[in-house]
């Protein structure tokens, strides 16, 4: 690897701004030394993903150590709560997620979810939240959205990333709404490959953009771009690489003056069209100010390309000296923001910023904790479980059983998590009801196992199945079709987009997978109805 050699007081300009519009990760629980350095370099911000955590304590120390190098650094997380967790990616999440929210509908609730969330990362020393989505998820196949959307109305969805915004940013951390200008009308992955929304321009107007006109009103202080294809606001590059969508509509038409980041630049949409380094160098000249990269690639090598790209480009003429000055000062513009909270200073939002610095702050849209959002411990509005109280309101309860009375036999329909959720966090009743419900077990069944070996296991304990978006899993209808003949007064749990008819003798719909959404299902069953 050839890097740069930095001669001039121009070069550390460039190569400062080159790495200060970074977004990267790492491996392991602590910060490797190539981090560090990079850091104290100009290195503005660092990603942390599942395998950075093993507890708050241990989160806690690790940022401190980064401020030590830098205490302007950004560190940023992909906290949604719900199916997608890191702070809580061992245990699964004490926050339902967005689709359990949506279905309450109380957007007080989401905003006092979001605050509680924000403090407990800002606890840790993360001051920048990669969330919340704003997709309106109208495909029910989504295979990547569902649960992560708070629904399929565009109003539903607006009032509740509002408020989510507003919750978020009163804990002193970034919100970041994404994936611009949106993800929920697809049916492909974007890390697997690159999505197409084929929709008419009027109809991306009212669905796909009427959360994200929301969020800009509200005072977002960042926007993630999608990787996918809409052909009816650019034919040739996906949103990421647009600089129609992300300079003519996002900043120009819709106004928005806060951070652009994009999603991974490793996933498949990008990097196995365009590659990582020129797919960067192309996002930054459309609009972007910050390139998210670390999910998959998470080395140093990775920044030293990313880096050398775009100080390449710029040396070339592909990149606009002044398109790479203005993004690194935004980035700067909103370490400002995110240190003002972490000192006890009046809450203000960087406003548009230039390749000479920042325009003057304004008040964030975001409220402060009082009426609408909780106060302190100490105050009468905050509540340590609020968690579980959303998740037992989020409930969809159909149908009847009493109370066991005996052990129960818990089964989990398990189809392969995609790679946002990830494949580390556990899901399912088992260990709830095996608390509440003595000498119930429990036991995981793919899409090869027949129904009869499910009811052998069982054997005369009551059944309770729990499924993940069953509608897009035929091999889960027909293991239901086989135990439901067999055994009517088996108790359904649909912890995924709940689009099935209800099925069983007491069907319960919890809206997500979340740690929190288990206990509250298993109360139910538990106690009976």
């Amino acid at each position: 690897m050839t890097t740069l050699v930095q001669g001039t007081t121009t070069d550390d300009t460039l190569t400062r701004d080159a790495l200060t519009v970074l977004q990267p990760g790492f491996d392991g629980t602590r910060a490797p030394d190539w981090l560090l350095r990079r850091v104290g370099e100009g290195l503005a911000a660092v990603g942390l993903f599942g395998r950075n955590v093993a507890d708050p304590a241990q989160v806690a120390a690790l940022t401190a150590e980064l401020r030590a190098e830098n205490p302007d650094v950004l560190v940023a997380i992909d906290e949604e709560s719900g199916d997608v967790t890191r702070l809580e990616v061992h245990t699964g999440s004490s926050f339902p997620g967005n689709h359990a929210l949506g279905a309450v509908d109380d957007p007080a609730l989401t905003r006092e979810v979001a605050y509680a969330l924000g403090r407990r990362l800002a606890e840790c020393g993360v001051d920048f939240n990669w969330a919340p989505s704003a997709d309106v998820n109208s495909d029910p196949g989504n295979p990547v959205i569902g649960v992560r959307s708070f629904g399929s109305d565009p109003a539903l969805v607006a009032r509740h990333t509002v408020a989510y915004i507003e919750g978020m940013q009163a804990a002193g951390v970034v919100a970041c709404t994404k994936h611009f200008p949106g993800h929920g009308d697809t049916n492909v992955d974007s890390h697997l490959a690159m999505p197409r929304i084929d929709a008419d321009l009027d109809t991306l107007r009212s669905r796909e953009l009427t959360p994200f006109r929301a969020a800009i009103e509200a005072g977002s202080l960042a926007v993630m771009s999608a990787h996918i294809l809409l052909p009816a606001l650019d034919p040739d590059r996906p949103a990421t690489l647009s600089p129609r969508i992300l300079t003519g509509l996002l900043r120009e038409e819709l106004g928005y003056q806060g951070l652009i980041v994009t999603d991974g630049m490793e996933m498949q949409a990008i990097s196995a069209v365009y590659g990582i380094e020129r797919g960067s160098v192309l996002a930054v000249a459309a609009g972007a100010d910050a390139l998210c990269v670390g999910g998959g690639l998470n080395d140093e090598d990775t920044v030293l390309r990313l880096r050398d790209a775009l100080v390449t480009a710029v040396r070339t003429g592909e990149l606009a000296e002044e398109r790479l000055a203005d993004a690194a000062a935004r980035v700067r513009a909103l370490a400002s923001w995110t240190r003002s909270h972490r000192s006890g200073s009046p809450q203000t939002e960087p406003g548009a910023a230039s390749a000479t610095g920042a325009a003057p702050a304004r008040t964030v849209g975001g409220v402060a904790p009082g009426s609408n959002t909780p106060a302190d411990d100490g105050g009468t509005g905050f509540r340590a479980d609020v968690g579980l109280v959303a998740a037992r309101r989020a409930l969809a309860v159909t149908g009847a059983a009493p109370a066991p009375t005996g052990p129960l036999h818990v089964a989990a329909l398990a189809a392969e998590a995609n790679i946002a959720v990830g494949d580390e966090t556990p899901w399912g009743l088992g260990p709830d009801l095996a608390r509440l419900v003595p000498g119930s077990s429990t036991a995981a069944y793919g899409p090869e196992t027949p129904a009869e070996r499910l009811l052998a296991d069982a054997g005369d304990r009551r059944i309770v199945v729990a499924v993940r978006d069953a509608h897009r899993h035929p091999w889960m209808t027909a293991v239901l079709d086989g135990v439901l003949a067999a055994r009517p007064d088996t108790v359904v749990v649909e912890m995924g987009l709940n689009q099935s008819p209800p099925r069983g003798a007491l069907h319960i719909a919890t809206h997500g997978a979340a740690r929190v959404c288990a206990t509250a299902a298993a109360e139910v069953v538990a106690r009976g109805v």
